[in-house]
């Protein structure tokens, strides 16, 4: 008999041995990081969800003390790990204000870790500024209010640095705020990057649906916002607009997620309960705030349309925007796909000529894989793609007027290559080589039907929804959200069962035994939680296709 058929059956049992004890060190560990997630998260949530900065600030200016009164902050980075902004200071950089998303998380995506955009900025010797704000909006605070701000933000900074304009970095939601600074009757503002940021709502693709733009439509429109924040004094809970994130794509933000904490806890543990307490960190906003905002953007698209008006007097018009525009989009991104971040381009100029004629200068650059929030958060993007946007900003604002790809070509394929191993390029194209999208006239339907059901929801159901609602129904509504309680039920402080748990985690973590990859039992578990994942994505897709389906019967005109 050869002797690898006489060793296989001892090596099976060792490494089915090996696998069970490394199967459930893993489980309690895996369990004792979601207690772990709990607590932090209720520690934040009592502690007033301050802002996750790792970095040194200090504020500058209050929205609470401005006129009108926002939620929104601003504050300036005074260091980054143990290097002082003195020591990067370069006299002659134009300062840099980074405003991180209001999407129903906190602020801090864009500066809760060294490798981020406030580090990146900082470390290129630009004065650094980022806006926060508070978890809770000012009561009956507008959209218009918080463009008052952010535009005195903005002004106050210019003064501050020898009226050099400020460079604005817009991640997300932030980004079309920025837009609609750079577009109002005062007129632009400095250099404005816009990562990831919608504008082109109805921008759609028939061979790849987005849930998140049916969604609007299957739901009937904006009614159900304006519901939800009745139900709590009006204020909407910001953990409604998380979870429409998680269910958009279910077999990265939930499967991939939890499953490679899983596989990978001793590595993971540490990044994953840092990006939850920022995940799990739920702001609210006012009924005026998302009001305007879905009425106007969402399903009415009007900002691309330049028919939006929040300030009176004043209709927005993106074709005000004189400064330089970058626009930074990912083929890899399902909330805002590069055609929503970019068609709007081509909505507003119908030539390049046009473009060319109106003086501006407009940048993209795409990625051809990372996520959303990868776009923002992402080291390796941020120490080379926002890297290169920083460096090379000068350059963006001496381009001759027209449309440009940022092409980045990096040798070394290192992110952190110095200025002289890589190299950038502007390539001239035409507004005709940008996405296309499908046709628009359901999305019209849908601003329509919106229209109707908001009205008839608020002359007949809305007097009676707020006339039920309290403090009480408020509180008790906030903390048996499901985004809260999934979490909530995982701390020995509400499950007695997880304080088990906690005192087997340390001495398991303490006598580790890890298995190799080449154990034939993990190569199994790999192999089924492969299919898993397929399934999950099968279904995700057969999803959409029937959400693409009842939506077109509903607004699609028959051919």
């Amino acid at each position: 008999m050869d002797k690898q058929d006489i060793d296989l059956p001892y090596q099976m049992g060792h490494d089915f041995i090996s696998y069970q004890l490394d199967y459930w060190q893993r489980s309690i560990l895996f369990w004792d990081t979601l207690r772990e997630r709990a607590n932090n998260m209720m520690e934040h949530e009592q502690q007033g969800l301050p802002p996750l900065l790792n970095f040194k600030y200090e504020l500058v200016l209050d929205g609470k003390s401005l006129e009108p009164k926002t939620n929104y902050a601003l504050v300036k980075i005074l260091e980054v790990g143990d290097v002082c902004f003195e020591e990067c200071f370069d006299p002659h950089a134009h300062p840099v204000i980074i405003v991180d998303p209001r999407s129903g998380h906190g602020p801090g995506i864009g500066g809760f870790k060294r490798d981020s955009e406030v580090g990146i900025a900082l470390h290129s010797g630009h004065p650094v500024y980022f806006v926060i704000f508070y978890p809770n909006p000012v009561p009956h605070q507008t959209l218009a209010d918080v463009l008052m701000t952010l535009r005195h933000f903005v002004e106050k900074v210019q003064a501050w640095h020898e009226g050099k304009a400020p460079i604005l970095y817009g991640n997300c939601q932030a980004g079309w705020m920025l837009a609609l600074l750079a577009s109002d009757c005062v007129g632009s503002v400095g250099l404005t990057v816009m990562n990831g940021s919608p504008v082109s709502y109805w921008s759609n693709s028939e061979e790849e649906a987005n849930p998140m733009q049916l969604l609007g439509g299957l739901l009937g429109g904006s009614w159900s916002a304006r519901f939800l924040s009745d139900l709590k004094e009006g204020i909407l809970d910001g953990a409604w607009l998380v979870s429409n994130f998680e269910l958009l794509n279910p077999t990265t933000a939930i499967w991939d997620k939890y499953y490679g904490l899983f596989d990978e806890i001793d590595a993971e543990r540490e990044r994953f309960l840092e990006f939850e307490r920022w995940w799990n960190g739920f702001y609210q906003f006012s009924q005026e705030e998302i009001m305007a905002t879905v009425n106007n953007l969402f399903i009415g698209n009007q900002l691309e349309r330049g028919e939006m008006r929040i300030h009176k007097g004043c209709v927005y018009d993106l074709k005000r925007i004189q400064s330089p525009i970058v626009l930074f989009a990912s083929q890899g991104d399902q909330i805002t796909p590069p055609r929503q971040a970019l068609h709007w381009i081509r909505t507003i100029y119908p030539t390049t000529q046009a473009l060319k004629e109106a003086k501006q200068r407009v940048v993209y650059l795409l990625h051809p894989s990372v996520g959303h929030l990868g776009i923002f958060v992402s080291a390796k993007v941020v120490r080379l793609h926002h890297r290169a946007i920083l460096e090379h900003g000068a350059a963006i604002e001496q381009l001759q007027p027209g449309l440009y790809e940022m092409i980045i070509v990096n040798p070394t394929g290192n992110p952190d290559c110095s200025k002289e191993q890589y190299h950038v390029r502007f390539e001239a194209r035409e507004l005709t080589e940008l996405c296309t999208t499908s046709s628009t006239q359901p999305f019209d339907k849908v601003r329509q039907t919106s229209e109707a059901n908001d009205s008839i929801y608020q002359k007949v159901i809305q007097p009676f929804v707020q006339s039920l609602s309290n403090p009480f129904l408020s509180w008790w509504l906030e903390k048996t959200h499901p985004m809260r309680l999934s979490r909530y039920v995982f701390s020995e402080k509400v499950n007695p069962l997880m304080k088990a748990i906690e005192q087997v985690s340390p001495p398991i973590q303490a006598n580790r035994q890890r298995v190799t990859e080449s154990n034939f039992f993990k190569k199994t578990e790999h192999a089924w939680a492969q299919m898993m994942r397929d399934s999950l994505e099968s279904v995700r897709i057969m999803r959409n296709e029937v959400m693409t389906n009842w939506f077109d019967a509903l607004y699609k005109d028959p051919d």
